[in-house]
């Protein structure tokens, strides 16, 4: 196998390999020794078994993912993954597999929670992509609707409808040829997600043969999903905020014999039922019933409160589930896309998450389209908790995907998409408001000559136009109902700019206010129903979803405006709030509350994130809970411009860097540059990049040697260690090594000869990560050795050729012979060497190292087609396990 790896100035993996499958090994590879910890956490989520490591405190997640039936759902969609994709898939497995170990060992999380590496089977990307994005459609948000439909009244069942706490969005822009300097289009965006540290999405370029494609990977999935740069073409995406997942009230019952059976539109029908015990670390196990039903998993009331009798409880049903496809036959399509006709066939193949696309190539071709699947159904089951024993409720045959055509709309100047109702729009209840899509149009509406560094005004713009209605409420404030303090954060809030810039204490005093308002709506006894756990003790995990204070946050234009509140009370909660803000301490500037708050497994020690500018509805999108939080929790996960001009003119960063180790250079080198709202350049020159030597396979043996440093064990890679060897092997103090004269090629053709054989290996050695020579072992009885001694069992020959540029001090070889012998003896009882006879140095070293030395022997010639071996005088020694 031939894989090259490059870092560029920043850290980020550059993959050079023979073909898609080398390719995708390499990309499971260099992830695994970047983000270890990430990639295990992910796992152990799509399993639902973090609990056992990190403790009570995600017994929650862990019986979602397993009522969920997440990976089960992964290896269904596995098994019916073409076999191209499944190799594809299986080979990135294999690549984290294999040097998953050495990524755990660089990782300190490990040490800390006990956790060891575990292993990655062909269907883990599925499930990790599944876990990424269960709840990306926000289905809790249809628990809640239901919520305030029979508490609040039908009447009110949209009225929190808001791109709310639960959901992900994006910015995404493609601006055509006509409206650049170049006069090739641009793609350009910023995905805003939950920020997690190691971040979401990883900076990669996948180079082979078949396609030379660079942008940001998801962490476990191999290929770029959503984001990346063909050179040719480009793409990128945002939600769509479609609705394509169902929740069903379900009526459960239990049979005489135990069985579980639930309510249908033909009766009561069987359904599927058992337990699964949660491992939880420093607490007792947890057990959890997984029931499913003709609709799908239960993940809400699936054992019965009461103990007899029948219970309600909730299912899930969503695509993968339903038909088995998660959409992975996409990906490997998308690289090989050579313009936006490719990318929007490969599209039509993809599930979830429903997206927008937005697409360019360097012939002007531009796409902007949907792409996943909705399923055809009645709109009430869009809205809330629909009963499954109603027929009207059941998914149309099949289950139809999303309805035809597929929505689509031709591009002009540019196309913008930020998670607005518009092309998505028949697809979808609740969008963001239209805020920042209207304003990503207005900033690109003042230039007809872009370039990729003037796209970064638009990234980090912070105007907020969903203040204009608080504001407008302010203004409506009789000045002289008010305290004079009242009436100078009035004055103040009127005269402001409505920027919410991190150093700006207007901003600050405005989202005082704001907070304020939010409280006081909540408050209102109109929502006295909404308050507290409901009817129906849902788990709490979907708190964020049924919590009354953040969806009034969210949806305060709504409220100021509208609702259950009379207006005068509306007007009263507005002045209450300036008087409030008055009477406090002064607001500092926004970015002093309004921090960076990062989602992850193990939090750091030291917890102090810097300060943010931007808000909700701002283009820099950065979202805390009014009212109750101004942490940042939300926000741009990367920030990208595409160039078809000159790819390497394109632009991005990451909120944190390309490693996730803590401590590496590259850990967090990108946050300044994220902070500021600067981009990074992309590199794509192989001449500009740094080969990365670092070991890309699992050791066969790793061990610290006291006074020496770390002993590494590797299998040869024959065509990767080829040219080291070479140089050594014709050394002159290599001559006992017996392959004096060869080249390159011969070199390679031995260690393959090798490799090939069952009963010898050949190893490459490195100390503290720098190659300081070769290990070889075979079996006795399969080398012409045999002939000369009696061989018995548990015998292991050795060779050992320490490298002539490893300049040994005193003790080198002896101290390298401790984990040399360690490593042999792990499944044998002897060792047996047969260095030169006239190889003084080599024997007493062996001496001082244990060895006995036995008798003189000769070694006859051996002649296979792929080496010679010569006839060779040589001395017995052994080593005995202690």
């Amino acid at each position: 196998m031939s894989i090259e790896v490059f870092r560029d100035a920043w850290g980020i993996p550059h993959l050079r390999a023979a073909d898609p499958l080398e390719l995708a090994r390499a990309q499971g590879r260099v992830t695994a020794l970047d983000r270890a910890w990430q990639l295990e956490v992910e796992r152990h989520r799509a399993e639902g078994t973090t609990a056992a490591f990190l403790g009570p405190a995600e017994t929650g997640w862990d019986t979602f993912a397993r009522q969920a039936r997440l990976a089960d759902t992964a290896r269904r969609c596995h098994a019916r993954l073409d076999a191209g994709t499944a190799a594809w898939v299986a080979a990135y497995a294999t690549g984290v597999n294999e040097a998953l170990p050495e990524g755990a060992r660089r990782a300190p999380e490990f040490a800390r929670t006990g956790l060891a590496p575990g292993r990655w089977e062909p269907w883990t990307p599925l499930a990790v992509w599944l876990s990424t994005h269960i709840l990306f459609a926000g289905f809790p948000t249809k628990l809640w609707r239901d919520r305030v439909a029979r508490l609040l009244g039908e009447e009110w069942t949209e009225l929190f409808a808001t791109d709310g706490p639960g959901t992900a969005g994006s910015n995404g822009w493609v601006v055509a040829g006509s409206r650049t300097a170049s006069g090739a289009p641009l793609v350009a965006g910023d995905p805003h997600r939950i920020i997690e540290a190691p971040g979401v999405y990883q900076q990669i370029r996948l180079a082979c043969p078949d396609y030379d494609v660079l942008g940001l990977a998801v962490p476990g999935v191999p290929g770029l999903a959503h984001f990346g740069h063909a050179g040719t073409v480009a793409w990128a995406i945002t939600n769509a905020m479609a609705d394509y997942q169902d929740l069903y009230r379900e009526r459960l019952r239990r049979r005489p014999d135990g069985g579980i059976e639930a309510l249908g539109p033909d009766g009561w029908e069987p359904a599927a039922a058992h337990t699964e015990t949660i491992p939880v670390r420093d607490a007792a196990p947890a057990t959890v019933t997984v029931v499913e039903t003709a609709r799908g998993p239960v993940i809400a009331g699936a054992d019965n409160p009461s103990g007899d009798g029948i219970w309600d409880a909730v299912s899930l049903r969503h695509p993968p589930r339903v038909t088995g496809d998660v959409g992975f036959a996409a990906l490997p399509a998308l690289l090989r896309a050579r313009d936006v006709t490719d990318i929007d066939r490969a599209l039509d193949g993809w599930v979830e998450p429903v997206n927008v696309v937005q697409a360019a190539d360097t012939d002007g071709g531009l796409l902007h389209r949907v792409a996943g699947h909705v399923p055809v159904r009645d709109r009430t089951n869009r809205l809330r908790v629909v009963p499954a024993w109603d027929a009207r409720h059941a998914w149309a045959p099949d289950p139809t995907p999303t309805p035809t055509p597929t929505p689509r709309e031709t591009v002009g100047a540019y196309a913008v998409m930020a998670n607005a109702r518009g092309l998505a729009a028949p697809l979808g209840v609740e969008f963001a408001p239209p805020h920042r899509a209207r304003r990503i149009a207005a900033l690109l509406d003042a230039s007809a000559a872009w370039t990729p560094e003037a796209m970064t005004a638009i990234h980090t713009d912070t105007d907020n136009p969903s203040a204009a209605r608080l504001l407008a409420a302010v203004h409506a404030t009789d000045p002289a109902a008010l305290s004079p303090g009242a009436r100078a954060v009035r004055d103040r809030l009127l005269g402001w700019d409505r920027r919410m810039a991190a150093d700006s204490t207007d901003a600050g005093l405005y989202a005082a206010v704001r907070g304020a308002v939010v409280r006081g709506l909540a408050a209102h006894p109109a929502f006295s129903a909404l308050r507290g756990p409901g009817p129906d003790p849902y788990p709490e995990l979907f708190a964020p979803w049924l919590a009354l204070g953040p969806r009034v946050a969210f949806a305060l234009e709504t409220l100021l405006a509208d609702g259950p509140v009379p207006a005068a009370d509306r007007a009263g909660t507005v002045r209450a709030a300036l008087e409030e803000t008055a009477a406090g301490e002064t607001p500092p500037a926004w970015g002093t509350t309004h921090r960076l708050a990062p989602w992850q497994a193990l939090p750091d020690e030291d917890d102090t994130w810097p300060g943010l500018g931007g808000d909700h509805d701002c283009v820099l999108s950065t979202s805390s809970v009014p009212g109750f939080t101004d942490r940042g929790a939300r926000a741009s996960a990367a920030r990208f411009v595409w160039d078809l001009a000159d790819r390497d003119r394109s632009l991005w960063v990451v909120p944190f860097g390309a490693s996730g180790i803590p401590g590496d250079p590259h850990h967090r080198d990108q946050l300044p540059h994220w902070l500021r709202g600067d981009l990074v350049p992309v590199t794509t020159d192989w001449d500009h990049l740094v080969p990365d030597r670092t070991p890309m396979s699992t050791p066969e043996h790793v061990q610290t040697v006291a006074g020496f440093g770390t002993v590494r064990i590797d299998r040869i890679d024959p065509a990767a260690d080829a040219p080291l060897l070479h140089r050594w092997v014709n050394e002159d103090r290599a001559r006992y090594w017996g392959m004096h004269g060869t080249t390159v090629d011969q070199v390679r053709d031995v260690y393959a000869h090798l490799d090939a054989l069952p009963t010898h290996h050949g190893f490459l050695v490195r100390r503290d990560d720098e190659p300081v020579a070769v290990f070889q072992t075979y079996d006795p009885e399969a080398d012409r050795v045999s002939a000369c001694y009696d061989a018995r069992p548990g015998d292991i020959g050795v060779h050992l050729f320490v490298a002539p540029s490893a300049a040994p001090e005193r003790g080198f070889t002896e101290h390298l012979l401790t984990a040399l012998i360690d490593f042999a003896l792990t499944t044998r009882t002897r060792l047996v060497a047969e260095p030169d006879a006239t190889n003084t140095k080599a024997l007493t070293r062996l001496t001082r190292a244990g060895f006995t030395l036995g008798p003189d022997i000769v070694l006859p010639e051996v002649d296979l087609p792929e080496v010679f071996l010569p006839e060779k005088r040589a001395r017995l020694a052994f080593y005995e396990k202690s």
